[in-house]
């Protein structure tokens, strides 16, 4: 190769003059990611990851007709049983930002104030922990401790006795652990954000973060680039003694993971400058409960025979007529079958009686086990289906004709397009042509839009996910992932920052003599 002296007093002399902004640069962006691996690993952790599960029964409940009425509740964004502490309870949701309101079963009975001990309830199930509660707030906003990218609101949050600040963020209308912080996480979040998010400039400077951060982690990219060079047209038969061979060896090592690190994060900050940051969760328009007629409880017994019906909804027919909803159990050692969704099919359609389902079976089970309609004001079965509710909520929510889709699947694992900030599974992913150009995700059990994803956002995110957090590692698990990723993050340090700062000092040191 010819040029290559030429190429590599080129890549020298930008690589020299690159060392102290990079290095530092490097420091910076490396230790505050440092702070956010040791949040991951030794953060506080749930005990319990599933939601507690119990079997729906209504058999000896009230008409739930009749108990809406006596509240005074004729439309609801959602009506479904939740478990309770000791028994099921009924959960109704008049506004999504209100407080929930919550009705016994057998009795009819109000629980007032019962959505705080709610969440107390679901926060003990997550973290096994007994102690007293010291304080549980109704959060309606994103703040610092709990910032946007958690999604869900409002939550509880619910904060144990003690010197740790043990914090739940729980969301009861999905029985999920929102978040969770102690003091030690709360302080590692607020270095995270200091030192990688720069969240200290003011919002109207923001442009001014983005341009300095950009050209700061640029000259990490610099720095990979000419160092990639210097490798390529500078060649040692043997390892050069000390600092400058160590420098020298790990470059082979470390440069693409450097690169990687360096241009994904600056896609990701200027990306992130472009959109607004909020949540994309929708609910739908309340439901027109006093039309649920049809007493279910006194037909319970022929519904449910020989099905495990853990979960009941009131949710709103494309129409506008009220259904109710039961989903189903996956049966125990069933393998998933994909996104196809059984309750569509003609075959599937449950014998009637005069009000009741009969001797319902399924041939085949979705991956997380099939929904039954019934229609709310007749007692007739609705046959349409989970896909048909699917695609009538993303109408909804997308203004857009069905003509529009693209596809449908059943999301039932949380990934790149649909993480496990939404906590919802499982949700109906629909993904849209023009006019739209973009996917939705819709929960059929309460009819909320639980994410949406623009086009021309999906990019970004499979960058940032791939190649920021590497979750291509995803196979040796989340301990794992971090591990790998905060070792290179130690000897880029170690190796790259550490080294290459001593003789960039070195050099500006024999210049000066």
């Amino acid at each position: 190769m010819a040029n290559r002296p030429k190429l590599g007093r080129w890549s020298m002399s930008k690589h020299q003059w690159l060392a102290l902004i990079g290095g530092i640069s490097l420091f910076i962006w490396g230790l505050s990611g440092l702070a956010h691996i040791v949040m991951v690993l030794f953060g506080p952790q749930q005990a319990e990851f599933m939601p507690p599960m119990r079997s729906v029964d209504m058999s000896a409940a009230q008409p739930v007709e009749a108990v809406l009425a006596k509240a005074g509740i004729a439309k609801a964004t959602a009506v479904k049983v939740v478990v309770g502490r000791q028994a099921n309870l009924l959960q109704v949701t008049e506004a999504p930002a209100a407080p929930r309101r919550y009705f016994a079963l057998d009795s009819g009975a109000e629980q007032a104030g019962y959505d705080s001990r709610q969440a107390e309830f679901i926060a003990r199930h997550y973290l096994k922990d007994q102690r007293p509660v010291a304080e549980i707030v109704h959060q309606t906003k994103f703040d610092a401790d709990y910032p946007w990218v958690n999604r869900l609101l409002p939550v509880w949050r619910v904060r144990f006795a003690g010197d740790d600040r043990l914090t739940a963020y729980v969301h009861t209308e999905t029985s999920s652990l929102a978040a969770v912080n102690n003091l030690t996480k709360t302080r590692m979040q607020k270095v995270f954000r200091w030192l990688h998010s720069w969240e200290w400039v003011p919002p109207g400077l923001d442009w001014l973060r983005v341009i300095v951060i950009t050209a700061m982690v640029g000259s990490l990219a610099a720095l990979a680039v000419t160092g990639i060079l210097l490798l390529i047209a500078i060649r040692r038969g043997k390892r050069l003694a000390g600092s400058k061979g160590w420098h020298r060896a790990m470059g082979y090592v470390l440069a693409l993971p450097l690169l990687m690190f360096s241009i994904s994060g600056i896609i990701h900050l200027v990306q992130s400058a472009i959109e607004v940051p909020t949540s994309q969760m929708r609910m739908s328009p309340p439901v027109d409960v006093a039309n649920a007629r049809y007493p279910i409880e006194r037909d319970w017994a022929e519904i449910a025979a020989g099905l495990d019906v853990n979960a009941l909804s009131l949710v709103e027919a494309p129409d506008g007529r009220p259904l109710y909803r039961l989903g189903l159990a996956q049966p125990k050692g069933a393998m998933p079958k994909g996104e196809h969704d059984h309750s569509a099919h003609a075959g599937h359609t449950m014998p009637m009686g005069d009000t009741a389902i009969r001797n319902a079976r399924f041939d085949g089970v979705s991956p997380t086990g099939p929904a039954l309609y019934i229609d709310a004001a007749t007692g007739k079965p609705w046959a349409q289906g989970d896909k048909a509710l699917a695609t009538a909520l993303g109408r909804r929510f997308s203004g857009a004709p069905d003509s529009a889709i693209k596809s449908m699947e059943v999301v039932t694992r949380f990934g790149p397009d649909y993480d496990f900030r939404n906590k919802r599974l499982p949700v109906w992913r629909i993904d849209y042509s023009a006019p739209v150009n973009a996917t939705l995700f819709v929960d059929t059990t309460t009819g909320v839009l639980a994410d949406r994803t623009e086009d021309w956002q999906k990019p970004e995110r499979y960058i940032f996910s791939f190649v920021h957090k590497w979750n291509f590692l995803f196979p040796i698990g989340r301990v794992g992932l971090n591990v790998v990723v905060g070792v290179f993050v130690l000897l880029l340090l170690g190796f790259m920052a550490g080294i290459g700062l001593v003789l960039d000092r070195r050099r500006r040191r024999a210049r000066g003599r």
